[in-house]
């Protein structure tokens, strides 16, 4: 028997007594559909492991490849990719400090690192504060790779220096599954001018019907790149911090010069967790992945309710819903000059906090291309989506 919705079995007030960010960055009249927190009970396995070794006093330094064994399986089950060696990976922190130690191998300080905007706003922050430089190559207005733009971006990027492509995929926020063929074109660019691609691959146990991930390490061309993938995102864990970094074939000796101290940070209970999760939990992951898709098909539906000036693609992978706002010119009562002129500067999410009590992600964070949108949570209840979508809508029909 499949696991029961995970998305509908905690109420809002069990979810109000959680102490994470989610639950805590603003007050309790507020619904947060913002940072990337899943509001569901943890899968069973993942509970047995951490509890097991907290029992036992398990609760000393990582070590060992289990976790890059368990997601090696679990790549060859659902992704069909059997090219995920153990012994070509590495341990890290989380996703992001991952690709920050393997950003450090492949570029120095004023080096140039590509990213398709809008893009996870932690990208900037984390690139600029390593000392590297930003070049964006925009998505095409259909939240696609464009070509044209990464090429132009990887010969700026290329000249006179190192350089890198950080490739987030599946993509944030937009929720584009890029196709083999998108990938492979990924991969020629990098080789013509010189380019290491590391992969953000943390959503892709998030893909959702109707879509397909490939792993950029399985495609033609691509053996000179990095990964970095965790369960962290697919079964709830941020806070249980690990991460695999997995090398190209040809990028084997750049992950060997990583060094040894990098392997300090990861938790071992996140390591427990996470293996825990990718070796039992599919289950777990069946049921969300059905909780989301059904998710997904209501926000359509609400949106045409309360919000019909939106618009949105709907995500091939996650649970992050990109909306365009830009139509509704919303208004922020707090900005000077008149309202017509606050309805054309005014990003959306301030006004709905602070209208409708209802927290997004700010679409400006994500860079080029963000002005004007959210970012939304769905990975919540019916309930809890309803609601916020009624808030929103009373708002939008104010304005």
């Amino acid at each position: 028997m499949p696991d029961a919705n995970p998305f509908e079995q905690l109420s809002l007030q069990e979810l109000r007594s959680r102490s994470s960010l989610k639950w805590r960055a603003y007050p309790e009249d507020v619904l947060p559909l913002w940072v990337a927190e899943m509001d569901v009970p943890l899968a069973e396995p993942v509970v047995r492991a951490i509890t097991d070794a907290v029992a036992r006093g398990d609760t000393g330094y990582s070590v060992g490849r289990s976790y890059a064994r368990a997601l090696s399986d679990f790549a060859a089950e659902r992704w069909a990719w059997n090219g995920l060696d153990p012994a070509r990976t590495a341990l890290v922190p989380d996703v992001m400090l991952g690709v920050v130690e393997l950003l450090r191998l492949v570029t120095g300080p004023g080096d140039a690192v590509v990213v398709t905007s809008p893009v996870y706003h932690a990208f900037y922050s984390f690139v600029k504060h390593m000392d590297r430089r930003v070049v964006e190559a925009p998505l095409t207005a259909g939240s696609r790779l464009d070509f044209a733009a990464l090429e132009s971006a990887f010969e700026d990027a290329a000249r006179g220096g190192s350089a890198a492509f950080l490739l987030c995929s599946p993509h944030n926020p937009t929720g584009t599954v890029h196709t083999r063929d998108e990938l492979e074109r990924v991969a020629d660019l990098a080789d013509r001018f010189g380019v290491r691609v590391v992969a953000d691959e943390i959503h892709a146990p998030l893909v959702l019907p109707g879509a397909r991930f490939v792993p950029y390490l399985s495609v033609a061309g691509a053996s000179s790149g990095f990964s970095v993938m965790a369960a962290s995102k697919a079964w709830n864990l941020p806070g249980l911090k690990c991460a695999v970094a997995i090398a190209g074939p040809d990028a084997a000796p750049d992950l060997a010069r990583m060094p040894a101290e990098v392997s300090h940070g990861p938790s071992h209970l996140g390591a427990l967790a996470h293996t825990a999760a990718l070796r039992d939990g599919g289950p777990w992951l069946d049921a969300a992945l059905a909780g989301l898709d059904a998710n997904r098909r209501l926000l359509g539906r609400l949106l045409g309710e309360h919000l019909p000036a939106v618009t949105w693609t709907p995500p091939e992978a996650s649970y992050l819903a990109w909306l365009d706002c830009t139509a509704l010119r919303l208004a922020d009562p707090a900005a000077g000059g008149t309202a017509e002129e606050n309805a054309a500067a005014a990003e959306p999410a301030p006004v709905f906090l602070a209208q409708a009590r209802v927290a997004l992600g700010s679409g400006r964070s994500f860079g080029t291309g963000g002005a004007g949108h959210v970012r939304l949570n769905f990975a919540t209840s019916t309930a809890i989506l309803t609601d916020a979508m009624r808030l929103m809508g009373a708002v939008a029909g104010r304005s």
